[in-house]
């Protein structure tokens, strides 16, 4: 099976720090590729991922884009699109479009009609976005959607969730062999990693460090601004004013520090220190790529029990979950409770890239098949 991976125009894959659905695609095609599926990426230039073939418009990512005015970067997703639809018409090799860019990638693989190949797209968000596409969405029988989490599916719309395969949990490749690794030294700190926006709760963490007498650490970028010293006082950005409003009073360098964004072995030793990543969401959570990575590295979670975090982390075994904000503390204080070890097994058991490829191969092989039937 030949899939076009269509990753979009915004960051390369890997993508160089943050990048959630970068990520993702980054860890789905090595282990899709094993089992034999041929994989063109439709992506930026710069994107280093191993393929059998790249399709790039841009030579380097346009995520700087997003930050101007709407009317001069709508178009940039679509010249991404206007790409892939090119080359779909330009040859007859591709048997299924496995698509991930929000809303316009949807829209475009469901406009390409009945002579285009099977397309599958993958929900990353939040699905009470787009309630005009989402509403009245019609796949014409050959486009299927699927989630990253049951719980995010069932807040769908009815058209939406009429054209669903089912949801796929996301997976880190920090899984792999997690319960081989020896359990990690732990440090006295609490950790809430993530981009700093309303709805990861950040304010509410540092207010109850301070009030509760945990040491925290807020791990992510503020909008564009990946570090500290690069984030100006007067940005006009709503994650920047969220943070400069909200969560800078509590932000003293000793009880919270912001340290920005991290990546890489520091990252994972970040988490892999922490007591506990702490998910004090004010959102439904729809994947959870930080509870699969804190679970793989031997890091409890502990969360308000929002979105999809019931189904990743198991209660008292793998995590501390509550639905009061005041008890989050409480719990918070009492995650050395859990055993690094059990985060570590049942991360390798559910949570491994091969599991994940081994599910969307499924997913692509019942949409092709499903398609070729209804033509006949």
């Amino acid at each position: 099976m030949k899939v076009l991976m269509n990753a979009g125009p915004w960051l390369p894959v890997p993508p160089r720090g943050y990048g959630g659905i970068e990520n993702v695609v980054a860890t789905l095609v090595p282990p899709l590729r094993e089992l034999g599926v041929e994989v063109v990426l439709a992506s930026v230039g710069t994107s280093a991922l191993p393929v059998d073939e790249l399709l790039s418009v841009y030579p380097d990512g346009q995520f700087g884009a997003l930050q101007r005015p709407y009317n001069q970067v709508c178009g940039v997703a679509q010249a991404h699109l206007h790409g892939v639809v090119r080359a779909l018409r330009e040859r007859d090799d591709i048997d299924l479009v496995h698509d991930h860019v929000e809303a316009v990638g949807l829209a475009t693989v469901a406009a390409l009609g009945p002579d285009a190949p099977p397309a599958l797209h993958t929900l990353h968000w939040d699905l009470a976005k787009h309630p005009d596409l989402y509403g009245g969405f019609d796949g014409g029988g050959r486009v299927r959607v699927n989630g990253v989490s049951a719980s995010q599916l069932a807040r769908a719309p009815e058209a939406l969730r009429a054209h669903s395969v089912g949801h796929v949990h996301l997976a880190t490749p920090l899984a792999t062999g997690a319960d081989r690794r020896p359990r990690p030294a732990k440090g006295g700190y609490l950790l809430i990693l993530g981009r700093i926006t309303p709805g990861k709760g950040q304010d509410l963490g540092a207010r109850l460090a301070h009030q509760y007498g945990f040491d925290l650490i807020l791990a992510g970028p503020v909008g564009p601004y990946r570090d500290p010293a690069d984030l100006p006082s007067d940005a006009d950005n709503p994650d920047a004013r969220y943070f400069h409003e909200k969560v800078a009073p509590h932000v003293d360098g000793q009880r919270v520090r912001w340290i920005g964004t991290v990546h890489g072995q520091e990252r994972d030793d970040l988490v892999a220190g922490a007591k506990a990543v702490l998910a004090p969401l004010r959102w439904e959570e729809p994947g959870g790529t930080f509870v699969v990575e804190s679970l793989a590295l031997g890091t409890p979670v502990v969360a308000l029990a929002r979105g999809c975090l019931p189904e990743l982390v198991d209660d008292g075994h793998t995590g501390l979950l509550t639905d009061d904000e005041d008890e989050l503390a409480e719990l918070a204080l009492a995650a050395d409770k859990i055993d690094p070890a059990d985060c570590m097994a049942e991360a390798a058991r559910r949570f491994t890239p091969a599991r994940m490829a081994m599910r969307y191969v499924e997913l692509y092989s019942l949409i092709r098949d499903h398609v070729f039937m209804s033509i006949r």
